[in-house]
C-alpha cells in the first residue's frame, strides 16, 4: 500500500511539472478528483504529514481542504486564479504567507502548481488564521470549524458575524459550544458559500 502511494504521489507530481493545459471544467478528467477523501488524503500524506508537522496543523485537516479544493489535482485553476491542491491565490493567501515568512511579493503560478509548495503555503495560511485573526478561541473544535469558514471567504467576515470588535467576537465565539457555532455560520454567515464548504470540509475530514 504504501508503494502504491509513493507511485501515485509521483505521478501527480509529474504532471504537475507539465505546462499548464487544465482548466477547472477539465477537472473531472482527474482520476483523484472523484475519489474519497480518504484515498486522496492518502495520495498526499508523504507531503501533507510534513507541512502539519512543521507548522503545527492538524493533519486531517490540510487532507481534508485538499480534498474538497482540488480533490488531489494539484493542476486545477479557478475562475478567479486559486491554484493547485489547496487552492491558493497569489496575491492574497499567498502573498499573506510570504509576508509572514519576512519573503517579498509573492508566489508564482509556477510555484503554486508544485505539489510541495502548495501544500506548505496554504499549511502556513491556516497557521497563520489560527496563531493570528482566530487567536484565543479556546475549544479546539470550534477552532477547527472557524479555521475552515475564514480559510474559504476570510476571518474578518466571520468575526463580524458575531461583532465588529475582535475581542468581543472571540469572546462571543468562546461563549458557543462548537455544534452552536457551526449553526451560527449556518445561518449567519453572509456568504452563501460558507455554510456548504464548512459541511463539506467537516464532511471529508470525518472519512479521514
Amino acid at each position: 500500500m504504501k508503494t502504491v502511494s509513493i507511485l501515485g504521489v509521483l505521478l501527480l507530481a509529474g504532471c504537475a511539472s507539465e505546462p499548464h493545459k487544465q482548466t477547472v471544467t477539465q477537472q473531472q478528467q482527474t482520476p483523484l478528483t472523484k475519489a474519497p477523501p480518504e484515498k486522496v488524503a492518502q495520495a498526499w500524506s508523504l507531503f501533507t504529514e510534513n507541512a502539519a508537522h512543521n507548522y503545527g496543523i492538524d493533519q486531517k485537516l490540510v487532507d481534508a481542504i485538499i480534498s474538497v479544493e482540488s480533490g488531489g489535482n494539484p493542476t486545477v485553476v479557478s475562475k478567479s486564479n486559486a491554484i493547485g491542491l489547496m487552492q491558493i491565490k497569489a496575491s492574497t493567501a499567498g502573498r499573506e504567507v510570504y509576508r509572514v515568512q519576512g519573503r517579498r511579493g509573492q508566489p508564482t503560478s509556477s510555484e503554486l502548481r508544485d505539489p510541495v509548495k502548495n501544500i506548505d503555503i496554504g499549511t502556513a495560511y491556516l497557521k497563520i488564521l489560527q496563531d493570528q485573526s482566530l487567536s484565543g478561541i479556546r475549544n479546539p473544535e470550534t477552532m477547527r470549524y472557524a479555521t475552515i469558514v475564514s480559510y474559504a471567504n476570510g476571518a474578518g467576515a466571520l468575526l463580524r458575524t458575531f461583532s465588529r470588535d475582535r475581542d468581543r467576537a472571540i469572546a462571543m465565539i468562546n461563549s458557543m459550544t462548537p455544534e452552536e457555532f457551526y449553526q451560527h455560520v449556518q445561518d449567519k454567515h453572509p456568504a452563501a458559500q460558507a455554510p456548504r464548504y464548512l459541511w463539506k470540509v467537516t464532511t471529508a475530514y470525518r472519512t479521514i
